[in-house]
């Protein structure tokens, strides 16, 4: 094959003749056949051959001449068409003719597929075979809509109905592809439109849009789709995304508004634009006028324009002689940009989307429409776009960039015709009296849930950071679309639709990150189109409006705002330890890239949100939307004007509109000669806006005459405060904090801390913090050296006078002087107070710093008892850590070897209850909580009540007994706590050494001791022969006692003893239970010593009673006398020893078991104190 084409060849003659034969070789029509299409001996391979032909060729090498010369041959009329139109509907059976049509269908697509190809992607072929080839295509679909003998499109069905029949479970990967090549042809079919830069010369109205929906109509294509829509997820799950284009290029550019309108409507509408189009061109006409040819105009001229600086200026042209506005306007236009070549967009398509274009379609089409968006918002909107939804999240293979835009334009789209369709029925159900329905918002349903809110908001936020202002303006038009859904929902007298609403709007104003995002949007408006431009500006209208009436409706609204959080550092190890993987590390690296962020709720405020939109860059947004005013419909007049309104009185921020660009647009809207038309409802509004905000601005001048010269200026929120106020907003200044103080882990030397640190900076890169620090001590250890040796030679060479008689008076050595440490830079004097590091390596080398905490200004020293011996071992030992740092394991690193300090917190001072204490006797008492301070617990409030129910003194009290026991029960209270002789308030120097009285305690003590060592063991025995004559023990506990005290069963007592006994054993139960213990025992102890040994002294030990066996129950004095249940030292404890009980001690027990048998049975366990069982009885 050649590679030299001829200057006059548009196609390689080559490729030209081997195509050619093919197609000669499919068929064709003769009159022999009556002019009927007869198919060649090798029809099939013929056009599989075509179709290898167009994807090795032009496909591989990006060439359209395949293409080219199957359109110069006429293939698609003449043959494709032909052999599929030859195929009958009832030869079902006819497997070769069904081949065949499917090898068509195969052609078809890509012959028919749409040619999108940017500037920098065309080639030479491409610029010349599109042309010839998108009306090429234009003419393919003229003659499929409107074949003359069968109706294509159905027989295109037929192809692929089989494998639509076919259950889901059973269909072949073959089967999955006839149905997507049957939809990519419909959508082929749906795109093509004639090239707006090309003439065509057929009838356009033949491929119009509305002759499309006709086509599609007739032949049952629109019921294929609402069948295939409304089986996504169960019949059909890979042509959700094929469905979804052909359903965006059906309904793209149409009017919502216009489609949802009856007769009657859309015939005013006609006569309103009819109306506006006149008066239009009668003012163009106006226009006109005035600057006609005439026989005069045929001069030139020029005329000086003298301005108020004595300048001169020329104008060229009679336009200039009509006024002083012309000639300056004249003047303006003369004017050039010399960066007009930069201010230009670079790309020119941003200019024109698919946003921008509106196409028209007949009143026939729009009916058809209408009730196929009916039938497909009951039947096929939710299963379709909560399919693709899903597929979108998880980046499905079969969808790219551009279906993520028509997800969102085609929900937006389908809402707003929801929405339009409602309002309509329900307008008809109250005119008729009939009731409205309760779940019309339940078929659009899916897009209104949480994880349609998840996307659209990943997608913003990544289309906004990228550029994308295409799929950002989809975005923008389907969350604007929502918000007016859930806002209709409000309105609804349905409860069920008013509480799902509010749900919604809790999910959607909770994050703060959706109003930072609207805000940014709108302030970064910038050469983006006409079209962004009206979606920003009514996504941001529409979330103002209903996010101040939420706000109103919740007062105590919550939201949650994320802020920046610090990044966690990361524990470096050394490059010597570095043994990990390359993946583990390039995950660590982007786990500590990656931004932390903290959520925290906080209440809502609306003004402080609405004045985000009082700035200089959302000003000049929307003054870009007004200055296209003779464009805007209503809708957008109203909502720049709402806008502007509310910057002027709403939130008193009028100042950013002081400027003689917006002045002079509204003026021109109000009163230039292509003014609004003041029939308009929004002229008068307008009008009164305008004449206020002059009216303020005036006002303003008189008041700051300095706003004359803000007038040709943008101006910054000081400058706009400043216009307000007068003064400067004083901006407060936050004084800078110290770090938190660290230390060294005080399992660690001095050495191992430098170590440490040091293996720190070395890992951070901070070696020049090091190598400054080894200076300072360096140049420090040889000032003080020299210092040293000054002094000694001083000491040495001073003259003494021995002849003196005077005696001599001793010198100290004067102490070093402090060095003062110097900072070697700026950001070396920050470390100093910010590092708190740096802080921690210098403290440990001895140096000190003088000054308050935070203050950054505070100096450091080298202090005086540091000698030069000291400072040189720190630099070796800094230096000796640098080139030889210390090694750690795995699971430890040198930040480990550092803590944070924490400092003890100061105890709270607690004054002294005077309330319970009479005040003379303050001086006898110690505070409440003091050493011998007791509480009284639950369980001794449970045994009073069980002792009054066994005395029977449950019997109700009148006040004045009640008051009479309370007042004895002080003063006992008051005379115990006399006879305690506190250390707080007693003591006397002379007692630490009265040798006497320490001599005496300690021998009162040890008799104590072996008073107790006594009992104990004559416990031991008692408990050993408890054994061995457990019939002895028996009888002991049936004999009768000697006294009330022991006997099992005690005796009534009189009231008066009752009462005084129960007194005197509230008032101290230890005290009282301690005292009959001793009474009982062979121990000749005074009533003195029993109260002394009953206060708190170091050295005392707590009076252990033996075990007590009465009755059927009997305590364990083992248990008491090992310490259980007991308050026994550990000494003393270890004085008690099972094995070293010998015969000596039987026969000391020989009087003592008498005395243990008859103690007292009612010993009570109170904090360390037997209680028996028995009283409960």
């Amino acid at each position: 094959m050649s590679n030299n084409v001829g200057a006059n060849e548009v196609v390689d003659p080559e490729v030209r003749a081997h195509v050619y034969s093919l197609v000669s070789a499919l068929g064709g029509t003769g009159a022999d056949e009556a002019g009927r299409y007869e198919l060649g001996d090798d029809a099939l391979a013929c056009l599989k051959d075509l179709k290898r032909w167009l994807k090795l060729y032009d496909e591989k090498t990006d060439r359209l001449d395949v293409a080219r010369c199957l359109a110069e041959a006429n293939v698609v009329s003449g043959d494709l068409l032909e052999i599929l139109a030859a195929w009958p509907e009832d030869a079902t059976d006819d497997r070769v003719k069904a081949k065949v049509a499917l090898a068509c269908l195969e052609l078809l697509v890509p012959l028919t597929w749409p040619i999108e190809k940017t500037e920098l992607q065309k080639k030479v072929n491409h610029h010349r075979h599109m042309p010839y080839l998108q009306l090429a295509q234009v003419r393919y679909k003229q003659a499929i809509l409107d074949h003359d003998t069968t109706q294509l499109l159905r027989t295109t069905v037929r192809i692929a109905l089989p494998s639509l029949a076919t259950p889901v479970g059973e269909r072949t990967s073959r089967d999955e592809a006839i149905i997507r090549l049957l939809l990519y042809f419909l959508r082929n079919m749906v795109i093509i439109t004639p090239p707006a830069n090309l003439h065509y010369e057929g009838n356009e109205a033949e491929v119009s849009r509305s002759a499309t929906i006709t086509a599609f109509y007739k032949q049952d294509i629109l019921q294929l789709l609402l069948t295939i829509g409304s089986g996504i997820g169960e019949d059909f799950n890979t042509q959700d995304v094929v469905l979804m284009e052909v359903l965006f290029h059906i309904v793209k550019g149409i009017d919502v508004a216009k489609l949802f309108e009856d007769e009657s409507e859309e015939n005013d509408d006609n006569s309103v634009e009819l109306r506006d189009l006149l008066k239009k061109e009668a003012g163009m006409h106006r226009g006109y006028l005035r600057n006609a040819p005439s026989r005069h105009n045929r001069f030139g001229t020029m005329i000086w324009v003298k301005r108020n600086d004595a300048r001169v200026s020329t104008v060229s042209g009679q336009n200039a002689l009509m006024d002083d506005l012309r000639s300056i306007s004249r003047i303006d236009q003369s004017k050039k940009s010399r960066n007009s070549a930069k201010r230009r967009p670079k790309d020119p398509a941003l200019k024109q989307t698919l946003f921008d274009s509106h196409t028209p379609i007949d009143t026939s089409a729009k009916k058809i429409l209408r009730h196929f968006v009916y039938d497909f918002l009951d039947s096929a909107f939710n299963p379709l776009f909560n399919h693709v939804r899903k597929a979108i999240e998880r980046e499905a293979e079969r969808v790219i960039d551009i279906h993520t835009c028509h997800f969102f334009y085609l929900v937006a789209w389908f809402l707003e015709a929801h929405r339009i369709r409602l309002r309509k029925k329900n307008e008809a159900a109250r005119k008729a009296g009939a009731e409205l329905e309760s779940d019309g918002y339940s078929v659009v349903a899916s897009v209104l849930n949480q994880e349609t809110f998840i996307t659209l908001n990943r997608t913003m936020d990544r289309d906004f950071e990228s550029g994308d202002w295409n799929n950002l303006n989809a975005s923008m038009r389907c969350f604007t679309q929502i918000l007016l859904t859930v806002q209709d929902m409000c309105d609804s007298p349905f409860e069920d639709d008013q509480e799902i609403a509010e749900n919604i709007q809790n999910r959607i104003f909770y994050e703060e990150t959706t109003h930072e995002r609207i805000v940014s949007m709108v302030r970064t408006f910038k050469n983006q189109g006409l079209a962004y431009l009206d979606a920003v500006t009514d996504l941001a209208h529409v979330h103002m409006r209903m996010l101040e009436r939420y706000s109103k409706q919740n007062v105590d609204l919550q939201i949650r705002s994320k802020r920046r959080a610090r990044k966690k550092k990361k524990t470096a190890q050394p490059l010597r330890d570095s043994m990990v993987d390359a993946d583990d590390a390039d995950s660590e690296a982007e786990e500590i890239a990656e931004a932390q962020r903290t959520s925290k709720e906080r209440k809502f405020n609306f003004a402080q949100f609405a004045a985000r939109f009082m700035n200089q860059s959302c000003v000049d947004t929307y003054l870009a939307l007004t200055t296209y005013y003779q464009d805007l419909t209503l809708a957008q007049l109203k909502r720049t004007h709402r806008y502007f309104h509310r910057v002027a009185f709403k939130m008193d921020s009028a100042a950013v509109l002081y400027r003689i660009d917006a002045i002079e647009l509204f003026n021109r809207m109000v009163d230039g000669k292509e003014a609004i038309d003041s029939t308009s409802p929004v002229y008068r509004e307008w009008r009164e806006f305008v004449r206020q905000l002059i009216k303020k601005l005036t006002r303003k001048l008189d008041e700051r005459p300095e706003l004359a010269v803000e007038l040709l200026f943008s101006k910054s929120a000081s400058t706009v405060f400043f216009l307000e106020n007068g003064y400067d907003k004083e901006t407060p200044i936050s004084k800078p904090r110290a770090p938190a103080e660290l230390e060294i882990k005080p399992d660690l030397t001095k050495v191992q801390g430098i170590e440490a640190l040091v293996s720190i900076f070395v890992d951070q890169n901070k070696i020049d913090a090091l190598h400054w620090l080894q200076g300072v001590l360096t140049s420090a250890a040889r000032e003080r050296g020299i210092w040293s040796a000054a002094e000694e030679a001083k000491r040495l060479t001073e003259p003494r006078d021995q002849s003196s008689e005077t005696p001599e008076i001793p010198k100290t050595d004067g102490s070093a002087p402090s060095i003062l440490v110097k900072a070697d830079t700026e950001a070396r004097k920050v470390a100093m107070f910010k590092d708190a590091k740096l802080r921690l390596l210098m403290t440990m080398c001895g140096m000190q710093r003088i000054g308050i905490e935070d203050d950054s200004e505070a100096s450091w020293i080298i202090t005086s008892n540091l000698s030069a011996d000291d400072l040189w071992e720190s630099v070796d030992l800094l230096r000796k850590a640098e080139f030889a740092p210390p090694l750690y394991d795995e699971r430890q690193s040198a930040e480990n070897c550092i803590q944070r300090k924490i400092f003890a917190k100061p105890r709270a001072e607690y004054d002294d209850d005077d309330d319970i204490l009479p005040d003379d006797d303050d001086d006898l008492l110690f505070p409440a909580g003091g050493p011998t301070a007791r509480s009284k617990t639950d369980a001794l409030t449970e045994l009073k009540k069980k002792r009054r129910k066994r005395t029977g003194e449950d019997k109700e009290l009148t006040d004045k007994e009640r008051d009479a026991k309370a007042l004895a029960r002080k003063e006992a209270d008051l005379a115990r706590r006399r006879k305690i002789k506190s250390d707080i308030y007693i003591h006397d120097s002379d007692d630490e050494d009265n040798v006497e009285k320490d001599q005496a305690f300690f021998a009162l003590e040890e008799e104590r001791r072996k008073k107790q060592r006594a009992t104990v063991k004559a416990a031991l025995l008692l408990e050993s022969s408890k054994k061995k004559n457990s019939k002895k023990h028996s009888n002991n506990r049936k004999r009768p006692s000697n006294g009330d005290e022991s006997s099992p069963k005690r005796a009534k007592s009189s009231p008066a003893e009752s009462s005084a006994d129960t007194d005197s054993e509230d008032d101290d139960p230890i005290l009282a239970s301690g005292e009959s213990s001793l009474r009982n025992h062979s121990d000749p102890i005074s009533e003195e010593e029993v109260d002394e040994s009953n206060t708190d002294t170091p050295l005392s030990s707590p009076q252990v009673v033996p075990t007590v066996i009465t009755g059927s129950k009997s305590s364990n004095a083992l248990d008491l006398a090992l310490g259980k249940d007991s308050e026994l030292s550990d000494a003393e404890n270890d004085d008690v020893d099972m094995k070293d009980v010998d015969l000596e001690a039987n026969e000391e027990a020989g009087s003592v078991e008498e005395d243990v048998v008859k103690t007292v049975p009612r010993a009570r366990r109170r904090v360390g104190v037997l209680d028996d069982s028995s009283d409960e009885e």
